[in-house]
């Protein structure tokens, strides 16, 4: 029988918002790392939100597990002062693979959610 443990997003300080502050793939912000276990039973389940401060919509990119784009990129539109925005619904991610963002505008874009850890 499978066991769910929720956790915060590993990029998260207790729990809190992570700014989006860089705006290219080269330095991404991290959001999360996956466990590191790559076993059939061993998944992260990844909720993240995005809400957007500024006046203006913005992009956020996702980049998956990886940084080759697009293989690894997903864009979201972040309406204008927005409240929480789902972004990524319970994609799973394993193996120590990264999840990072990067916006079309720094210090704008603010992400949260929670991991289901399961094994």
């Amino acid at each position: 029988m499978a066991t769910f443990t929720k956790a915060a997003l590993s990029g998260s300080t207790n729990g809190k918002q992570i700014k989006i502050v860089h705006t290219v793939n080269a330095s991404a912000d991290t959001i999360h790392t996956a466990t590191a276990n790559s076993g059939a039973n061993q998944w992260d389940e990844i909720w993240i939100y995005a809400t957007n401060i500024d006046t203006t919509p913005r992009n956020l990119t996702i980049l998956w597990g990886g940084t080759t784009e697009p293989d690894n990129q997903m864009i979201v539109s972040i309406p204008s002062q927005s409240g929480r925005i789902l972004v990524i619904d319970g994609m799973i991610l394993q193996n120590s693979l990264v999840v990072k963002a990067y916006a079309s505008a720094a210090n704008v874009i603010l992400v949260d959610g929670f991991v289901n850890q399961i094994s």
